[in-house]
């Protein structure tokens, strides 16, 4: 049974299960979600906890097969945790898996909690990942998106009795926030908390944000990617600076860029000879946010300016790897700079 990451509390209220299932890259919302089962298994009775990591490929998974079937003299219930960093359990952990969640309808004494990164699709459709679906339940947890990130916050500050003024200058004071933690959930976590041992519940000032909060944020060369083909500008400046002062590689950054590139001119060509866009869009593999970004930036980029944008990566690729090329920066990150600005400029003006 699948349940959204926000409707976990309800489920519990309407009744524990032995089985709960994991699975995200988000470590503080994971962290939060496996607390929250925890403490209800604890007033419960649950008193228990063993925990198993899976690591590599010569893990023992008699033992866990062992801790779900054994309680201590001290006990009557128990809380018996499986983490797969890699989400992969193998052909032995497979079997195990399946085996748990077969019988975890029939064995009370027992919670099972078991902790994945994100799967891919090919992942979920696994026998062991559908047998954990159908006999407990399984939650997705997926990162807060940036649009949704103030809104987060502001959700975050109110349950410790804070907010910020109502109209344009909270949504500033939200959208400041936003950007200084941005990529970084748990360490914009630690700076709300922060923000309640400094100031007492209430209304929190612009001024007192600005001074409070440090620039934690993170960013990732695929959601640089996102915000150009989102025209989304001063955001796209601000993460180039992040990556560089980071030390992210270049070459990573300009193949994101390159790739979608690529991909805008596959399927305006399909779509010149005659290809509907959502055809074109599913044969060239765009899906979720990035399908939504296309949709709306391909109808009005001409093949001729998409042409240009790939003759541009491909001087940025020379810059990249130590070539030089007149007219353009020597310096990579200039280069790539002026490459990623020049196509959310023109997708900021759709």
């Amino acid at each position: 049974m699948q349940v959204a990451a926000a409707q976990i509390a309800a489920q519990l209220q309407r009744g524990l299960k032995s089985l709960y299932t994991l699975h995200g890259d988000e470590p503080l919302l994971i962290q939060e979600a496996a607390d929250l089962i925890r403490s209800v298994a604890r007033e419960q009775g649950h008193t228990e906890r063993t925990v198993h990591t899976v690591a590599g490929a010569h893990f023992d998974w008699g033992e866990v097969l062992a801790s779900g079937g054994s309680l201590s003299l001290f006990a009557d219930k128990q809380i018996v945790e499986i983490r797969v960093p890699s989400g992969k359990p193998g052909k032995d952990g497979s079997q195990v898996l399946q085996q748990i969640a077969a019988n975890a309808q029939d064995n009370d004494s027992t919670l099972t909690l078991i902790l994945l990164p994100r799967l891919d699709a090919a992942t979920q459709k696994g026998a062991w990942f559908g047998a954990l679906d159908s006999f407990g339940v399984t939650v997705r947890v997926d990162p807060v998106d940036r649009k949704a990130l103030p809104q987060w916050i502001a959700q975050r500050l109110q349950q410790q009795g804070q907010r910020v003024a109502a109209g344009e200058e909270g949504q500033r004071t939200l959208q400041f926030f936003a950007d200084r933690v941005e990529g970084n959930l748990l360490a914009a976590h630690q700076e709300i908390q922060k923000l309640a041992l400094l100031h007492p519940a209430g209304e929190l000032g612009f001024e007192q944000v600005e001074t409070a909060v440090l620039n934690v944020a993170r960013y990732d060369a695929f959601k640089l990617a996102e915000a150009v083909l989102g025209g989304q500008v001063l955001r796209v400046q601000r993460m180039l600076d992040g990556l560089q002062a980071e030390g992210e590689a270049a070459v990573l950054v300009h193949w994101a860029l390159a790739e979608d590139i690529r991909t805008l001119n596959r399927i305006r060509a399909a779509m010149d000879a005659g290809r509907p866009l959502p055809m074109a869009l599913r044969e060239n593999r765009v899906w979720g946010v990035k399908e939504k970004l296309m949709e709306r930036a391909l109808p009005l980029l001409s093949a001729a300016t998409l042409a240009q944008w790939l003759d541009n990566a491909h001087t940025v690729d020379g810059i990249v790897k130590g070539l030089k090329k007149p007219d353009w920066p020597s310096d990579p990150w200039n280069a790539l700079h002026r490459m990623a600005m020049q196509v959310a400029q023109a997708c900021a003006l759709r």
